[in-house]
């Protein structure tokens, strides 16, 4: 399934009312529900987890800069998805309150993090390829320089304390026009929310570096129409 097909599969599911503010996985057979639900099924038949393709976030915002920058809202999940697509997984009698996305089971067949934000009459939706983005995030090489000789092992049970070290090292670097993760999210968040128009250059380097580091796939709909709309 293409980028074009899965996204006017969550416009549908969206338009229907059958998806709404949550978390969802996609499966091969163009089936996405909702996390809880995958759980409930990989009890009963673990083989699922060779099924799931992408992970959905879908949500309403009254945040401009969300619906403009949908990716810079997930900084903790590429690492998790990316740990858990390559063969990491937690201790699956400790939970972990804010990992929803993070498994008990390898993912391997994972392939793309899609986010859907609803602003006033728009819906953005944004694909991107997982390992296009955390190469471009450089993930590999943060977890290779964290975990060192753990990274040869295969279905290891990363430590909490790694997984923030990851998360850590990858929002302090400045992949965006020379700010680090948080620095850019405040500028978009000034200029699109707080009317800061002076930052219009900035908001513009951030912009160009936010393609090159996730290249997404966007597309945005009217939500009275549910035609899309040139961006």
């Amino acid at each position: 399934m293409d980028e074009y097909r899965i996204a006017e599969r969550i416009k549908e599911l969206y338009r229907a009312k059958q998806i709404h503010q949550d978390k969802y996985v996609l499966l091969n057979d163009n089936r996405i529900i909702p996390i809880t639900l995958y759980k409930n099924f990989y009890k009963q038949n673990p083989s699922i987890n060779d099924q799931v393709i992408g992970s959905v976030y879908v949500d309403h915002t009254d945040y401009l800069f969300r619906f403009e920058f949908p990716m810079l809202v997930h900084d903790i999940d590429f690492p998790l998805l990316y740990l858990n697509k390559i063969g990491y997984i937690y201790e699956p009698n400790i939970p972990f309150k804010n990992d929803e996305w993070f498994n008990t089971a390898v993912l391997s067949n994972l392939k793309y993090f899609i986010a859907a934000y609803q602003f006033q009459d728009r819906l953005a939706i944004e694909l991107v390829d997982l390992d296009v983005a955390a190469n471009n995030l450089n993930i590999p090489k943060i977890m290779s320089s964290v975990l060192g000789p753990k990274l040869l092992s295969e279905n290891n049970i990363i430590e909490r304390n790694d997984r923030h070290e990851i998360g850590y090292r990858l929002i302090s670097q400045k992949l965006f026009a020379g700010y680090t993760w948080d620095d850019a999210m405040l500028i978009v968040i000034e200029y699109f929310d707080r009317n800061e128009r002076e930052l219009s250059k900035e908001v513009f380097n951030i912009s160009q570096a936010y393609q090159q580091v996730f290249r997404p796939y966007r597309v945005v709909y009217n939500t009275k129409t549910w035609q899309p709309v040139p961006m």
